[in-house]
């Protein structure tokens, strides 16, 4: 007892800022008993995916279904007694109501029932996706207008009630005010809140797909989500900052792509310039090299404008290489004087050095180079950087996704015993943590994903001008394609050598030894140690590299304990990997892996009720099932319920008086 009481004393200034939100015995043992009974309740469903890669489409499907989660919850809830085909149709409704109702509607030759049947299937689903989550939770997610008739119907005993009665009173009253559509909207909207609790995307949300600033979109209005960043991902928010070489990499993919839609709709970017500078100095250029790659399910594609996206492409590619050589030169750190090779050609006889070795150049037709000073910009190349770092600054939808990502995103994160992150873990040849040295500082692990994670931070929040903020751009064009970045994990990106040496082994891009070991459960086990995760029973969840499933590779690795999740969701691996995609769940379970097929559109989704196929693959299922105490919010909330006990002897023992803020006049107040 003597002992608790010190401990009391010891912490009263904290008890105190406590007690402003518990002012007396009744409530702090009231937030208790409720603390006491949520951790009693089941593990919320967590949902992973990575590399999006601008797939908006695919994307709102797997967000809309979670992964299968929702078509589940609807067999479950109306069981086998309903055809498939009506659970299909009504599991599509959850998912696009908007668009599906209207085509509905127009079937029916009864509304009123129809709108009976559907309310009632709503609520079943409902009731069933909320009973993970409390009372309280659920409420505060109730759309706005209707928070208290879906209590009730949520709620309701039906010991005390005729549930036909009972139900049909209050659909009636809804379909009587004309608001049944809006009313299935907001169950629909309602259910897909709270069948997944947390949402995590680990990297890769731009480029190769048309339209990442939708899935941007969709993500700020998520309830619930984090970030772990890809490296085309921070390379967008160097843009953001505004830097120069960040700007001209994403210029440079967007075009070579031809994503033009989403710097021009999306993002506000005025491209006239450099359409000029390409239109005149590239007017009779060779640009065979420089075609842009197209998805003929996306077009058809208009000859000429394609040979204009061609002509900004080279113009752009040119001016991204000369930057690229000053950033290298003003950090020697990086290690990248051999990426400098517009310095390597031999401008007399067409060749370029690469390794040590000659390789004759495709394409000499170079109109802004200056053989004497390659990387020498021109007059009008430095006109067009300079406006396109002013739209991209002034870029307000830009910045606030770009805000996000910093908010909500990390190189890293650790919840509910998985490690999550896009790239690698750099090792040495030897298969221990690469030492990798920045600032005069050597990092390795851990240590070297924080530095990687603050460094990057500089570059947009930093002083404008500064030192720091300079630095911290630059690191973040690094970190895009760094030999011992973790979220590249290669050692070179060979952009130049396949635009203009035929010799395709030059463009081998050496993979980081993590990935020689990954199947190595000693490396897992290493890497879970190194992040404080429990070696047996943690998992490494990561992006980044494509499972090339059709081929029969795994994406589970070192016996499992590593999961890659990068199956291909860009429509342009799809060949590569055979499939379109993993995700993951994980519930009160276990963790289930799903493999996805291709997505055709959100047209024929809702037309046809088609479904993302998608197998589930069970990793690893839980001996019993998991409750909230078993996770890390679990934990947080037990040692809540430890302080506001402390905060009870506090007032037991008269060290804080009862409501004694709101008697002093300090309620409420804050600094």
């Amino acid at each position: 007892m003597q002992d608790q009481a010190q401990k009391v004393r010891a912490n009263l200034k904290y008890l105190r800022l406590l007690a402003k939100d518990y002012p007396n015995i009744a409530e702090a043992s009231s937030e208790i008993i409720n603390l006491q009974a949520v951790l009693k309740l089941p593990k919320g469903t967590e949902h992973f995916m990575s590399d999006l890669h601008g797939e908006y489409d695919a994307f709102t499907h797997i967000l809309n279904n979670a992964s299968g989660v929702i078509k589940e919850k609807v067999d479950r809830a109306l069981g086998p007694e309903v055809p498939d085909q009506r659970r299909s149709e009504f599991a599509t409704l959850i998912y696009y109501p908007v668009q599906k109702l209207p085509e509905l509607k127009k079937k029916q030759q009864d509304l009123n029932a129809w709108y009976y049947q559907i309310l009632v299937w709503l609520i079943e689903v409902c009731r069933l996706v909320s009973s993970k989550h409390t009372r309280k939770f659920v409420r505060s997610n109730l759309p706005k207008g209707y928070e208290y008739i879906l209590d009730e119907l949520l709620h309701a005993h039906f010991e005390d009630h005729n549930k036909d009665m009972y139900y049909g009173q209050i659909f009636s009253s809804i379909t009587a005010t004309g608001r049944a559509d809006d009313f299935i909207i907001a169950m629909c909207t309602l259910i897909k809140r709270l069948a997944v609790y947390k949402l995590h995307i680990v990297g890769d949300l731009f480029d190769r797909g048309p339209r990442p600033d939708i899935i941007l979109d969709e993500l700020m209005a998520h309830h619930s989500v984090d970030i772990q960043w890809g490296n085309h991902d921070v390379v967008w928010m160097g843009a953001a900052a505004g830097s120069p070489i960040c700007i001209l990499t994403i210029m440079k993919t967007s075009l070579a792509y031809n994503n033009v839609e989403v710097l021009e709709e999306g993002y506000n970017i005025n491209l006239r310039r450099l359409s000029n500078l390409a239109e005149t100095v590239y007017k009779n250029s060779d640009i065979s090299r420089f075609m842009p790659h197209v998805d003929e399910t996306r077009g058809p594609y208009h000859e000429g404008r394609l040979e204009r996206v061609a002509r900004m492409h080279k113009a752009v590619s040119m001016m991204m290489f000369k930057v690229e050589c000053m950033v290298i030169d003003r950090n020697p750190d990086f290690e990248m004087e051999n990426r400098a090779l517009l310095r390597k050609i031999n401008f007399r006889n067409g060749t370029v050095e690469i390794q040590g070795k000659r390789y004759p150049m495709l394409d000499m037709d170079l109109p802004t180079v200056d053989p004497k000073n390659p990387t020498k910009l021109t007059e009008q190349e430095e006109y067009v950087i300079t406006h396109l770092v002013k739209d991209f600054k002034q870029s307000e939808k830009l910045q606030n996704h770009v805000k996000f990502l910093f908010a909500k995103g990390s190189v890293y994160k650790i919840e509910n015993g998985n490690l999550m992150f896009h790239g690698a873990v750099p090792l040495a040849k030897s298969g221990s943590f690469a030492v990798v040295t920045f600032e005069n500082h050597g990092y390795a692990g851990r240590n070297l994903m924080d530095y990687c994670d603050s460094r990057a931070r500089r570059g947009y929040y930093a002083p404008e001008g500064s030192h720091e903020r300079q630095s911290g751009m630059d690191f973040l064009w690094y970190l895009w394609c760094g030999k011992s970045s973790p979220l590249y994990g290669r050692a070179c990106m060979t952009t130049f050598e396949r635009l203009f040496v035929a010799d395709k082994s030059t463009y081998n891009e050496p993979k980081d030894p993590y990935y020689i070991f990954y199947n190595d459960t000693r490396m897992e086990r290493a890497i879970l140690a190194e992040f404080g995760l429990d070696q047996g029973t943690g998992h490494i969840i990561n992006g980044h590299v494509p499972v090339r499933a059709v081929e029969g590779e795994s994406p589970l690795k070192g016996g499992g304990r590593l999961i890659v999740i990068d199956g291909g969701f860009c429509r342009a691996y799809h060949e590569k990997t055979g499939i379109a995609g993993y995700t993951l769940v994980y519930n009160s379970w276990g963790l289930s892996l799903r493999v996805h097929e291709p997505f055709e559109s959100t047209e024929d989704a809702v037309r046809n009720n088609r479904d993302i196929t998608s197998r589930v693959d069970v990793i690893e299922p839980t001996a019993h099932r998991m409750l909230i105490e078993d996770t890390d919010r679990g934990k947080e909330m037990m040692a809540t319920i430890e302080d506001l006990k402390m905060l009870l002897d506090a007032y037991r023992m008269g060290l804080i008086k009862q409501n004694e803020l709101e008697e002093t006049g300090l309620a409420g107040y804050s600094v």
